[in-house]
């Protein structure tokens, strides 16, 4: 295995972080990250090679283990988010299905929160249990249930994503936490909604956190990717040989894609929260919407835990119609500058209706316990003038007057 390149940027504020962190430059010296399109690397002699297998020797030894631009893409997300290591994959669902098989068994047992995107429940409700893992759901504003639905001896993990998606609950991750190292489990963190910019989960008590990288990290719905960060000694035990087998690699050229969007990550990601705020009210006002949930809102459910945990109030905006799906579909319908995507994060805003696409699989009962109704919408916050994408939205939901 290839060391991951480690650099002075460690200490900088994370816009610097995010220009300089894990640059690794050949002897060209070039300034922009290279790009390593490679399979496999070679050896000045047979025992070099033997060194490297035996991990003796730091070099690389094939792209499915390691790469010198997904070295970099690691290194730079290690420091953004103030981990001890961190692994990139080919998507942020191979994150999180990597983070749970890689180092639970048959018998251990997770608690999740319910309020999850419909592939993670997915995976925890579904595909689990097929490998002897059960799991319990629970309410995760409600610290109680948490507490409750340890299995003494079992639980093993406890797994949340805040803000959620897409109803926006913000769960507070420190009390989480506590509860979780209590039983002896680690805390996973899916933080995609609020990025690294606005919240740093490991510092309130998480133990290891995954990104869809695809997401606020590309920013510009140009490629896939995933990571995960951790402590050096779960990485090392667990995630390592698991990726190296199973090959859920990150491609070098979406790492380089990657490294370019972290670039730009904090101004995009403060000009989108800015942007969503002025929406947000905008929305409130407007008498065609029933309801609007925005962290960055007094009232929002966790307002106050918001200001405590959050940085800024995120990218992302749900917000209610009355007359159900056929009131969101005709209003979606009708935008002309947000356009209809179920991707987030983007430069461009993008509308989805979660009943039909996102969270389509989960039953009805189900949805409806989360608080997805029919007439909800989740609008991602882009980088336009926020007063054109006002008018967009007004002239959109007059069509349901």
């Amino acid at each position: 295995m290839a060391k991951t390149a480690k650099t002075t940027a460690k200490g900088y504020r994370p816009a610097t972080t995010a220009i300089h962190g894990g640059i690794l430059r050949s002897q060209f010296g070039e300034n922009s990250e290279a790009i390593f399109l490679t399979q496999s690397y070679v050896y000045e002699s047979a025992e070099e090679a033997a060194a490297r297998f035996k991990g003796d020797d730091p070099g690389f030894i094939y792209s499915r283990y390691a790469n010198p631009t997904v070295a970099m893409f690691e290194e730079r997300m290690r420091l953004l988010e103030g981990a001890g290591a961190s692994r990139a994959t080919a998507s942020g669902m191979a994150a999180v299905t990597s983070v749970f098989l890689c180092h639970l068994r048959a018998g251990d047992h997770v608690v999740a929160a319910k309020a999850l995107f419909g592939s993670c429940r997915y995976v925890v409700e579904d595909l689990l249990p097929r490998y002897g893992i059960g799991s319990t759901l629970v309410d995760g504003t409600d610290l109680g249930q948490w507490k409750q639905a340890v299995q003494k001896g079992k639980t093993r993990a406890f797994f949340l994503e805040s803000p959620t998606n897409p109803t926006l609950d913000v769960i507070d991750i420190a009390e989480v936490a506590g509860i979780a190292h209590q039983a002896g489990a680690r805390l996973i963190v899916d933080n995609v909604f609020a990025t690294p910019i606005l919240q740093k989960p490991l510092t309130l008590g998480a133990d290891i956190v995954v990104y869809s990288a695809t997401k606020h990290i590309d920013g510009q719905g140009r490629c896939l990717g995933g990571v995960v960060l951790a402590d050096e000694k779960f990485v090392a035990d667990h995630l390592h040989t698991f990726l190296r087998q199973t090959g859920p690699s990150l491609s070098p050229f979406n790492a380089w894609v990657l490294l370019k969007g972290l670039e730009t990550l904090e101004l995009r990601v403060e000009r989108q929260s800015q942007n969503a705020l002025e929406i947000a009210n905008r929305l409130a006002n407007n008498p065609a919407v029933s309801r609007v949930i925005y962290p960055g809102r007094a009232d929002h459910p966790q307002a106050d835990l918001v200001k405590r945990q959050m940085l800024g109030g995120s990218t992302l905006i749900a917000f209610e119609v009355a007359g159900g799906q056929a009131a969101a579909f005709r209003a979606s319908n009708a935008l002309k500058v947000v356009r209809i995507s179920n991707n987030l994060g983007d430069a461009k805003s993008l509308i989805t209706h979660p009943t039909t696409t996102t969270h389509q699989r989960l039953s009805e009962e189900a949805r409806l316990e989360l608080g997805i109704t029919p007439g909800m919408l989740r609008l991602s916050i882009g980088l336009e003038d926020w007063r054109d994408l006002a008018d967009d939205l007004d002239s959109a939901l007059a069509t349901l007057k």
